[in-house]
């Protein structure tokens, strides 16, 4: 795709001029009438997409943003489908017809082009009459088709046959010949038996050997990815909203169309999501983990397992009238993932399995332009992609909450194995050994033998660390985890390959399970059942990874619980694949800044000035390699007006001590008392709601246990607190958060006030709306920087300065990109935190940042210009009482 872009930056200011252009002549039905900037922004994703391009684009949460993509990627696509129509039409005879001829042509290829699209709009119209006729008893309708009944367990328990969990004979070392059709996805792998099934489906699954123009025709589709399936329901809801009328693409088309298709157009959208999101056998779902149900699901598919065990649910040839009409249901109306669990088990067929053949062409239906929402593990892992036979060639990309992007690509593809993990797995081959030892041949045995001597080398080398070394990380050699047991002798690659193509693994954790609930006699005491051996395989997967993009590190965690973590480096390369197989890329966040243009040599773009330095991070470590005509980006203001808004650096007390939470003088007593009685004004200021954020949970504990210490003759600071506001305390985990906001929202309901003690980062920071009572002030304590002494960070600045050397530039620009990075990850949690507060037009908040180096204009530099704006002219004279007078005067100029 880049190599065919031709872009150019533009300051804000001429890109809001040819943006004004634009806006007098498109119409994107938005269900309301758009704001200003959501035009813009409307008009700026609709001009990045039709010029093929890597959009990057920032709207402040609360500015309506999911509706402004929705309704400008589905009005860019409505526009390439008729355009597309228009193409197949016309498409030129041979030189030498005669003009009637060529004429019959194009019209016999329009009516059978129309009538294809019009029985599909006929049955999905007839679909949703029978739905709105049925309503509240559709749930208990009959199936459209009925399953043949299986008997599952049809067997007296414990006469399965062993032999299933014996290898298959493996004897071929040849590197050059064809892997076997398993491919590893974020899921697990799947089986010939699946690959053999989705052939029967009319979906094979991609293959770089695959002739493209052996395929069907795929029409164009929007890929929306966003971090979690809540996030994606919300995005569906909004959806819903949108209304588009009926396309009629010839004017005598409504002539013959038969009134149930003539409708209002109804957004064809397809949610894919993970076997444990879908899934509807409840022995498999009852397995729990992700991992297990995975593991479970795949063995019901395999060859050896009993028919009357295979899961009755799978797509098979019989079944194929199910599938379609799952097909149908799912395109009829917009369905969320929770829509088409529901949607499998009244048909009786696999949502997981269904689901796939809604975006897969066929020479029997043409499925129409389509909207596909999936989470970021199947999107950006290439061979989740491949596994679920989603190809982005030609497609749009829109990937909504980008901030998170550079860590989901991280977190994605990097591992960790603690020495629990490898214990587990050991004592599982050996169970497995002591089975079918002896019906073990050739290289079976080779291998198996070298998978132990791999496993028992790392965690020697673990116990070795966990021993010596007295701190929590370290930066590790990868051949030192390979010097122990011979094992720098085995072929790593030929071990790796073995364990994909025998399904060891599989097979291993299938006969522990077997053999915990058949024979728990032959367990021993220390053998657990739980899937390890697979995560296991997977890290040392990593080990092959090109050493460039990653490093691994030694970890003692809580409960000095030691690990050996691969931490990926380098996102580039496993994004790139997408953006070289899309048509364009979207990026969109509410919080995307601190944001600057850098060209291939890692030096600023200073040809193309922006009003602020924007998408630095995202344009120097995923885009790297691009030019920068090959990129855009855009951003905007805020659609509250100013006056709605307080912003407020905080650089001294009460008693004008200095405010420097820098981790080398936060632990002051002095400073953690200050800080309380700073709190304590501004809850008495800040009417309802008050949300302050603290660097981190640490931290939080121990300001929290300084202040509820008894001082003698008179109340302490927490009492003082609890005097002012409700006060509620975020914990580290997950559980108690929708108490401890319930109870929150509570008590500002019942008017005693609220104050909420969260933490940058966490999950009150991300995701959680404190829209108006909620969210009358956000406090931010500190600026949350991470370890710069850690073996990681070190090991990430570092390999920036290197790439950027690599890349060109010096030595001291890699040094101060490395520092850009460090403080862009700091402030981009901090700008997450602060868009927490502003939820729509009508809301108005005050943002009290409590830190001297708020004020220094480095800092200042990296909030989103709707913040600048609200900090306006810093008055260097104006202290806390100053600010005190100037949060009441606004408080009281809302009421």
């Amino acid at each position: 795709m880049l190599g065919t872009l031709h872009a150019v930056f533009l300051s804000t200011q001429t890109l809001d001029q040819t943006i004004s252009m634009a806006n007098e002549v498109r119409e994107f039905h938005h269900p309301f009438k758009p704001y200003e900037i959501q035009q813009q922004l409307m008009n700026a994703v609709y001009d990045c997409i039709s010029e093929g391009k890597v959009g990057i684009f920032e709207s402040p949460t609360g500015t309506g943003k999911s509706l402004s993509l929705i309704c400008s990627t589905l009005s860019w696509l409505r526009d390439e489908q008729q355009k597309a129509f228009g193409d197949d039409v016309g498409l030129e005879g041979e030189d030498d017809e005669p003009v009637w001829i060529a004429e019959q042509a194009r019209k016999q290829r329009t009516e059978a082009l129309v009538q294809r699209r019009l029985d599909l709009e006929l049955r999905l119209a007839r679909i949703r009459e029978k739905e709105l006729r049925q309503k509240r008893q559709y749930e208990k309708c009959e199936p459209s088709a009925k399953r043949p009944k299986v008997k599952h367990d049809s067997q007296p328990e414990g006469v399965e046959d062993e032999h299933q969990f014996i290898l298959d004979d493996y004897e071929s070392d040849d590197e050059r010949r064809e892997r076997p059709s398993t491919v590893r996805d974020g899921d697990g792998s799947l089986s010939a038996a699946t690959v053999q099934l989705m052939q029967k489906l009319g979906e094979p699954l991609a293959s770089a050997k695959e002739d493209p123009e052996a395929e069907f025709p795929d029409s164009i589709k929007i890929f929306f990815c966003s971090r979690t399936h809540s996030q994606l329901t919300q995005f569906v809801n909004e959806l819903r909203r949108v209304k588009f009328p009926q396309t009629l693409w010839l004017e005598d088309e409504k002539a013959f169309a038969p009134a149930e298709a003539q409708q209002e157009y109804v957004v064809k959208h397809v949610p894919l999501g993970s076997r444990k999101n879908l899934c509807i056998n409840s022995k498999v779902v009852s397995a729990g983990s992700t991992a297990t149900i995975n593991e479970r699901c795949l063995d019901l598919q395999q060859p050896s397992t009993p028919r009357e065990k295979k899961c009755s649910f799978l797509p098979t040839e019989e079944s194929k009238a199910l599938v379609n009409a799952f097909r149908d249901h799912t395109l009829a109306k917009i369905q969320d993932i929770e829509d088409l669990g529901r949607l499998g088990k009244q048909l009786g067929i696999c949502p997981y399995y269904s689901a796939r053949t809604v975006i897969k062409p066929s020479e029997v239906v043409v499925i129409p332009s389509t909207i596909v929402t999936l989470p970021y593990p199947l999107l950006l892992q290439k061979s989740a992609r491949e596994a679920l036979g989603i190809s982005l060639k030609g497609h749009v990309v829109v990937i909504d909450e980008a901030h998170n992007l550079t860590d989901a690509i991280t977190n994605i593809h990097s591992i960790a194995v603690t020495q629990d993990h490898l214990q587990h797995s050991r004592n599982q081959l050996r169970l497995y050994l002591q089975k079918f030892k002896n019906k073990l041949k050739g290289k079976n045995r080779v291998y198996v033998t070298q998978v132990v001597r791999v496993i028992d080398s790392i965690a020697e080398f673990l116990d070795k660390m966990a021993l010596e070394h007295k701190g929590n990380e370290a930066l590790i050699n990868v051949s030192d985890l390979m010097s122990g047991k011979g094992v720098d002798q085995i072929n790593l690659y030929k071990l790796i390959r073995y364990l994909a193509d025998s399904k060891l693994a599989r097979k291993v954790e299938s006969y522990v399970e077997y053999a915990g609930s058949h024979q728990p006699s032959s367990l021993e005491a220390s053998t657990n059942t739980t899937p390890t051996l697979t995560h296991v395989q997977s890290f040392l997967e990593s080990l092959m990874n090109p050493s460039v993009e990653g490093r691994f590190f030694f970890e003692r965690g809580e409960s000095s619980i030691v690990a050996l973590k691969y931490v990926l480096l380098d996102p580039t390369f496993h994004f790139k694949d997408v953006v070289e197989e899309a048509r364009a890329v979207v990026l969109a966040g509410g919080t995307m800044s601190p944001v600057r243009i850098w060209s291939c040599t890692g030096r600023p773009v200073k040809q193309y000035p922006l009003t602020h330095r924007q998408m630095e991070d995202y344009v120097r470590h995923l885009f790297a390699y691009a030019k920068p005509a090959d990129l855009t980006t855009w951003s905007c203001g805020h659609i509250i007006p100013n006056e709605n808004l307080f912003v407020k650096a905080i650089t001294k007390a009460v008693d004008g001590m200095e405010f420097d939470f820098s981790f080398a003088k936060r632990d002051s007593i002095s400073l953690i008392h200050a800080l309380g009685n700073c709190l304590v004004q501004l809850a008495k200021t800040v009417p309802d709601g008050l949300v302050a954020f603290f660097p981190s949970y640490a931290y939080l504990e121990q300001v929290s246990a300084q202040w509820q210490k008894v001082v003698v003759g008179k109340d302490n600071i927490w009492t003082c607190l609890e005097r002012q506001k409700a006060v509620f305390k975020e914990s580290k985990g997950s559980s108690g958060i929708e108490d401890t906001l319930t109870q929150y929202s509570r008590a500002i309901d019942e008017h005693r006030g609220g104050l909420l003690l969260s933490v940058v980062g966490g999950k009150m920071s991300e995701g959680i709306n404190f829209s108006d009572k909620l969210g009358r002030g956000v406090a931010v304590v500190g600026l949350p920087f991470p370890n710069l002494q850690s073996a990681q960070w070190k090991a990430k600045l570092e390999y920036i300065e290197q790439s950027t050397v690599a890349r060109g530039g010096t030595s001291a620009e890699g040094k101060a990109n490395g520092r850009e990075f460090y403080e862009n990850a700091c402030m981009r949690a901090v700008n997450q935190s602060i868009g927490r507060a502003i939820r729509h037009r009508n809301d108005f908040a005050s943002i009290l940042l409590l830190d001297r180096r708020y004020s220094t204009p480095r800092i200042e530099g990296k909030f989103p210009g709707w913040i600048k704006q609200g900090l306006g002219e810093r008055d260097a004279t104006a202290g806390f009482p100053e600010i005190v007078r100037g949060l009441k005067e606004f408080f009281q100029s809302k009421t």
